[in-house]
């Protein structure tokens, strides 16, 4: 487990091929980084979790009866915010660690579905000095809710006031963090940063905007392509942004992918939020 912490730190993201792992050893493995976060939030709002662990959060577009997501649904929907790059849990007062994501039924290649990663140390290094010193104590609220309006604004089935941001609590983390495993600095960004608790929300949307395009170029980024079902992918929330990336198989072929997430063990994992909050953000 050391030398796999090792690694991560490093590299921020680690790719397994076809590990023979199931629901019960992924479960299992994934304990062995630290404590898992867990569905609890969705299923209170109604999500029905057709896995067999509530530590499993079921990424796929494969609903409770086993059925391809339409386009059509609100889970479809929802689902769109995935595809922005994102850190799992910004908008919890705890924050995500490590994530391990595993296949179980892949869509034909060439049709979608790989997961693209960004070095986000890597960005706050390129930084130019004079936006360093400006943005060094920013704190970002984070709302899910928020993320899943970007990726769909507008869309009719997203009531604006039931996933309005403002009308949840929000997750708040500072920009700018020390990454503890690698001694880096880190930009710790995301599509569910909502706004930068010092500025306007005009304004601060307007820094949020400038950084993601920062973060998100072509030179951060890395994509890993799914070969086969047991393939596993290990990455570190706290120095990486990850997305899911769209494609022709969206409502057509089976993409059955399950997460683990390991809650931040770090000395920020809390963030700027309460220690020991038990409220966490779900989704129906």
């Amino acid at each position: 487990m050391a030398a796999l912490k090792d690694a991560l730190a490093t590299h921020g993201v680690l790719v397994f091929r076809q590990t023979g792992l199931d629901d019960d050893s992924h479960v299992a493995l994934s304990r062995a980084f630290g404590e898992l976060d867990d569905v609890t939030p969705y299923n209170k709002l109604g999500r029905i979790n057709r896995l067999k662990y509530d530590e499993l959060f079921d990424v796929s577009n494969v609903d409770a009866d086993g059925n391809i997501v339409q386009p059509d649904t609100q889970r479809y929907v929802l689902s769109k915010g995935n595809t922005l790059f994102h850190v799992d849990s910004a908008f919890n007062p705890r924050r995500a660690g490590y994530s391990l994501l595993l296949a179980h039924q892949l869509p034909p290649k060439g049709m979608g579905g790989e997961t693209e990663f960004c070095d986000t140390r890597a960005a706050y290094d390129d930084l130019d000095p004079a936006v360093k010193d400006r943005v060094k104590d920013y704190v970002l609220w984070h709302s899910q809710h928020h993320s899943r309006r970007r990726a769909s604004p507008g869309h009719p089935l997203l009531d604006e006031e039931r996933f309005h941001p403002e009308t949840h609590e929000f997750g708040k983390h500072k920009l700018v963090q020390l990454h503890e495993p690698s001694g880096r600095t880190n930009l710790y960004i995301a599509n569910h940063a909502y706004r930068v608790e010092s500025l306007p929300i005009p304004e601060g949307q307007d820094e949020i905007e400038m950084l993601l395009q920062h973060a998100t170029q072509d030179k951060y980024r890395t994509s890993v392509e799914w070969h086969n079902p047991g393939d596993l992918v290990i990455w570190d929330n706290t120095c990486v942004m990850h997305r899911a990336v769209p494609g022709a198989f969206e409502g057509k072929f089976k993409r059955d992918m399950r997460r683990t997430t390991v809650h931040d063990g770090s000395s920020q994992a809390w963030g700027m939020n309460e220690v020991g909050a038990t409220w966490r953000s779900g989704l129906p």
